[in-house]
């Protein structure tokens, strides 16, 4: 039988995760069970280590996985619009639209920000496999605003450091639930997949250290509006933190409430800033999104209500 070997790098965001969660995660075509087979039949390491399945695997990790030669998955370039902010031979900053799906996964092999980059950028690191090339970090499908790629290796690796490091700057503008009487505060409040429910994630007493500090910038009646800046990159962290407090971003459908506000069926929630040093220069770069049109809408409304 002839097996092929995938390696996989841990993003932040699923740092913590156990390892046969993770495999599965990534290689979507593959049940749990199978992944656990895999690990105990030594076809799973970890940085070169065969390891259990409940192992937690840790950011900048290398999961190599030994299995069957799949069917290949042919990712098709498409010719979606696509914001570039910034470009050079190395990076591209990219505004990316609400309602659009970072990377291909099963069930969702078109229309991604993956299909749309191989259209217009010819050149993406391969880190990450052909699911996911130059895909550094992510945002969730329904979260708008700015986010980095990188176009070769180094590049990558240069970003991801940052990223393990927490010396990039990333700052969000969330509308939420409830007056927060407080202008300025700090969310510190552990994250991990949620015990009740294994599609959400939950503060938990042994999740992953998360910390997000947020600004108020308007009280409108029952909403507040805010800026958040992450000082560290958890699933979900932002919806996850302020659900925690009772103050849920207004239309999440995940942490928030079931009734629609404003119209909306996602969260307001967009990344409106990220800074960063070049990965081959060390020059300071800082980018920022505006708001989307939804977004001023609904605080022009709510302006007019007084």
């Amino acid at each position: 039988m002839t097996i092929s070997r995938e390696t996989l790098v841990v993003l932040e965001d699923m740092e913590g995760e156990r390892l046969d969660s993770f495999v599965a995660e990534v290689l979507v075509d593959l049940s749990r069970s199978t992944v656990q087979n895999l690990i105990k039949a030594g076809q799973v390491r970890v940085d070169g280590k065969k390891v259990r399945p409940s192992y937690r695997v840790g950011q900048g990790q290398q999961v190599e996985v030994e299995l069957p030669v799949p069917q290949p998955v042919e990712i098709t370039p498409e010719n979606i619009p696509l914001t570039i902010i910034y470009q050079d031979q190395d990076l591209a900053v990219i505004d990316k639209p609400k309602g659009m799906v970072v990377h291909p996964a099963h069930g969702n092999w078109e229309h991604t920000l993956v299909n749309a980059l191989l259209y217009h950028i010819k050149d993406l690191s391969g880190i990450n496999g052909e699911l996911r090339p130059g895909i550094v970090h992510r945002l969730d499908k329904d979260t708008s605003g700015v986010m980095v790629v990188a176009k070769n290796d180094v590049a990558h690796r240069g970003l991801a450091e940052q990223i393990k490091e927490h010396h990039i700057k990333r700052e969000y503008i969330a509308l939420v639930h409830g007056v927060i009487k407080e202008n300025l505060g700090t969310i510190d409040a552990p994250i991990g997949r949620s015990k009740l429910d294994r599609k959400k994630m939950a503060v938990v007493k042994n999740g992953r250290p998360a910390l997000s500090n947020y600004e108020v910038l308007r009280r409108f009646g029952n909403y507040s509006l805010l800026r958040v800046s992450l000082m560290t990159g958890r699933t979900h962290q932002i919806r996850v933190h302020f659900a925690h407090t009772k103050h849920a971003v207004v239309g999440d459908p995940l942490y928030g409430s079931a009734k629609k506000h404003f119209g909306l069926d996602s969260q307001a929630l967009h990344a409106q800033l990220l800074g960063f040093h070049h990965p081959r220069t060390g020059d300071y770069m800082e980018f920022t999104s505006p708001l989307p049109s939804y977004f001023v809408e609904i605080i022009t409304r709510l302006e007019l209500d007084g």
